[in-house]
């Protein structure tokens, strides 16, 4: 197999993905495959680059929140943004590698290489968009059971705050699961404040808001006391 890889025949490859406009996917594809590999050894939680979702009071919409509605508008959403952003990098570097191989007289020199590099790399992201939009459609009814379960077995459990604050409008919390661990959206009630490494217990959930509601961990054994 090592032969194979290490053989004459396979240079073409190595230069495609090596080179404009390819090598943008490939770097990202390797830190994909980096990822999946911790993952699967439970360093990673396969929702670790999920983003909390603000909108403030104003009504100022956040980079966050644009980059959400830009996904929403292409039908990513419903499926952790880890596995999203894994299927883009996967089908671009696919579209990338084949375009740049069955064009290759038009990228022999480095002029055109360049100029018709961009165009190639920035269509070879809008497919990659259009396909994982089409394969991760079935599997949003899947995730949502999932997420249903994690709500009902996560309610009533103590969670430590992870973000340097979590108020009524912002902040994570990081519930232990007995692998890598549950990263939560979460928000304070009325004008509490927490602060990172502080005990809380998730109350509720909120469907509409992507979140859960806590309360201290000793207000919430005071209630259940009384």
């Amino acid at each position: 197999m090592f032969a194979v890889l290490l053989s004459e025949g396979m240079k073409p490859f190595y230069q495609i993905v090596a080179s404009f406009p390819t090598i943008f996917f490939t770097i990202l594809l390797i830190v994909v495959v980096i990822y999946w590999l911790f993952t699967i050894l439970g360093v990673f939680d396969i929702s670790l680059l999920d983003f909390d979702v603000d909108i403030s009071v104003e009504g100022d919409i956040s980079s966050a929140n644009a980059l959400t509605g830009l996904m929403m508008r292409f039908g990513l959403h419903g499926v952790p943004v880890t596995i999203i952003i894994s299927l883009v990098v996967l089908f671009g570097w696919l579209i990338c590698y084949y375009l740049v191989y069955f064009f290759s007289p038009l990228f022999s020199s480095g002029l055109l290489r360049l100029l018709l590099g961009l165009p190639a790399l920035v269509g070879s992201l809008y497919i990659a968009v259009m396909l994982t939009a089409l394969v991760i459609k079935p599997l949003r009814p899947f995730f949502h059971k999932t997420q249903q379960e994690t709500i009902k077995r996560v309610l009533g459990q103590v969670a430590i705050v992870r973000s340097s604050v979590v108020n009524g409008q912002f902040g994570e919390v990081t519930l232990a699961d007995g692998g890598a661990g549950l990263i939560l959206k979460a928000r304070a009630m009325g004008n509490t404040e927490f602060h990172r490494g502080d005990r809380v217990v998730l109350l509720e959930y909120l469907p509409e808001l992507y979140v859960y509601r806590v309360i201290s961990e000793q207000e919430f054994l005071g209630k259940s006391s009384s």
